[in-house]
């Protein structure tokens, strides 16, 4: 009865604030969601017991076509709170690739030959920062643009991130997340490198070529440092967790997040319908992006490893499901025959998300899906004793795969 109770707790809080009709509208009609969640108590039962606990949200999106093949999107959500804070972790990334992206195809408008393949060199201006002048990943063993978008998206490489967050600069980042309507999203910091004040203000100097050489400069951009003052989002429960590891100590206490980069899960489905249905959202809130910029992060969100060829990367290390979690599982299984997921997935601080749009064509079968829950249940951060691979994986694949079957079912 508890378990049950919950559930209807959380769904109630969730659909009928975000099925798209309207709240009045929602409660009238049935949430497939609910349905979804309620018949599987057992696979998904752990975490929906405690959904609080697990800081649990949950955004699925069904797309009708209609006759001409315009998309239309209706929306049901679990306990989908935009102010609730969640650590985005590589989320965000998808982000940085499509700003980056934007920013340069503005420049080549000024500056002739300037494209996503240019040799970009990266030099270092401030303390803790480093340079960048050779990619052996890369076809050409110098780095780009487009391979550090690929790197980011195919396997979530932080330091392709880092290029990409120092490239368009913190200013022009969070300038972008506002005008795209992202309105409880900032990007403050690098990942992985301990990027904090005010070393995450500054930005490296960086230089495109259009030879593998080096000699025919096409741009410079000089370093760069952003005054000010970081956008101010209201958002709840930026203090997590009962202690959290400094060195070789426990500190008691919550480590604070207000600091730290922030993306809410709604924000983050838009951003992926941004970049896979462009024309659904209006025209001034847009990605200003080419044809040949939305086929490169479309092809980096969709590829498995083992189909890349620049970067080329081991199936061994890198399983097909690596870096899906909804219906694979982080690499546990494979994905349904015919199927291909567009996604971006986030793993930190106890932090898993997974930002997916899913195709399976042979079925006419494509939705929406994100979903953020948080395992760490010593409370103790960066301590890397987290339930990835015991609860969060399963529930994450067990969620995918009952929304795919209940699609599959689904008359249209």
């Amino acid at each position: 009865m508890a378990i049950w109770q919950n559930l209807v707790r959380g769904l109630w809080l969730g659909g009928s604030l975000l099925a798209s009709a309207g709240p009045a509208a929602a409660q009238l009609r049935p949430n497939p969601l609910r349905q979804v969640l309620r018949h599987d108590t057992a696979g998904l039962g752990r975490v929906l017991a405690r959904p609080g606990t697990y800081r649990l949200q949950i955004l699925y999106t069904r797309i009708r076509r209609a006759p001409d093949g315009t998309p239309h999107f209706r929306r049901y959500g679990y306990r989908v709170r935009p102010r609730q804070y969640f650590y985005p972790a590589s989320t965000v990334k998808l982000a940085a690739a499509a700003l980056a992206l934007e920013k340069l195809r503005q420049l080549a408008t000024h500056y002739p030959g300037l494209g996503p393949e240019s040799v970009m060199l990266t030099d270092s201006a401030f303390a803790g920062q480093t340079r960048v002048l050779r990619d052996s990943s890369s076809a050409s063993g110098r780095p780009t643009l487009a391979n550090y978008v690929r790197k980011a998206l195919l396997v979530s490489d932080n330091d392709a991130f880092n290029r990409l967050y120092e490239f368009v600069g913190p200013a022009e980042l969070n300038a972008g997340l506002a005008r795209l309507g992202l309105r409880h999203s900032r990007l403050r910091h690098r990942l992985s490198v301990g990027d904090q004040e005010p070393g995450s203000r500054h930005t490296n100097p960086v230089a495109f070529y259009a030879d593998t050489a080096a000699t025919q400069l096409l741009y410079r951009q000089p370093a760069g440092f952003f005054e000010g003052p970081w956008p101010r989002l209201h958002l709840r429960g930026e203090s997590i967790g009962q202690g959290h590891v400094q060195g070789t100590q426990v500190v008691p206490g919550p480590l604070d997040f207000s600091q730290k980069n922030a993306f809410s899960l709604p924000d983050l489905q838009r951003l992926l319908q941004l970049v896979l249905f462009p024309e659904s959202v209006p025209a001034a809130q847009r990605l200003r992006l080419a044809p040949a910029d939305y086929a490169l992060l479309r092809q980096a969100l969709s590829q498995l490893p083992r189909e890349s060829t620049s970067p080329r990367y081991d199936a061994v290390h890198y399983p097909d499901t690596y870096a899906k979690f909804l219906l694979g599982g982080g690499g546990t299984v494979p994905l349904p025959p015919g199927v291909r997921v567009y996604n971006k997935i986030g793993q930190a601080y106890g932090f898993l998300i997974d930002n997916a749009y899913v195709e399976d064509p042979a079925h006419g079968v494509e939705f929406l899906l994100s979903a953020v829950l948080y395992v760490n249940a010593d409370g103790v951060l960066n301590d890397d004793k987290y339930e990835y691979d015991a609860v969060g994986f399963p529930f994450l694949r067990d969620l995918g795969r009952r929304v795919y079957e209940a699609e599959l079912r689904r008359k249209r």
